[in-house]
């Protein structure tokens, strides 16, 4: 089964890759993730970030997600500009005022920010193209951020944000009616 997931993962990649955007202009980063070893940094990476989050119970339930995944679709942004309709979702009148006071910082286990809403949607729409492609084609999966992250924090994609979907062919998905484990300690 891990072929198959393998095989769809790459569907799920094509999928993002040609999902609509904005202005019609591409910044996503897109990478499968599929070594053993990759995945497992990803989960150790996830466990050791836990104690440092607010959400320490979702980053472990995550990260034994990720170890019992077949691949991992990460879907990014990556040096993207603003797409230049000027909506105001950032907060300044003008893509010209946002670049112009925009001071990127950089989150530890999180993401650069702030960036344009209507690039962000973009990073949606590509997830949702690749998530739909799973689901047309019966592969387990689910959308999620912290797997992104964590990905991010070990140089696996260089993306400023990056968002990530593990998947696999399984009788029952691991991905969904999932509880979080206690915290240690609590």
């Amino acid at each position: 089964m891990k072929d198959v997931s393998l095989h769809v993962a790459g569907l799920m990649a094509a999928a993002a890759r040609t999902a609509p955007k904005a202005g019609g202009k591409d910044f996503l980063e897109i990478v499968v993730v599929h070594e053993e070893a990759d995945l497992a940094a990803i989960a150790g990476k996830m466990r050791e970030h836990a104690p440092e989050s607010s959400n320490e119970a979702f980053w472990l339930r995550d990260a034994e997600n990720i170890e019992q995944a077949h691949a991992v679709v990460l879907v990014g942004l990556a040096k993207a500009v603003t797409a230049g309709y000027d909506c105001g979702a950032c907060g300044f009148p003008s893509c010209k005022e946002f670049l112009a006071s925009r001071t990127l910082s950089d989150k530890p286990l999180g993401y650069t920010g702030p960036h344009c809403a209507l690039r962000m949607m973009d990073i949606g729409v590509a997830l949702s193209s690749a998530a739909k492609t799973a689901s047309l084609l019966n592969v387990d999966c689910r959308v999620q951020q912290r797997v992104g992250a964590a990905a991010r924090a070990l140089g696996l994609i260089q993306a400023e944000v990056a968002l990530g979907i593990p998947l696999g062919v399984y009788g029952k998905s691991p991905f969904f009616d999932r509880k979080a484990p206690a915290a240690p300690g609590h």
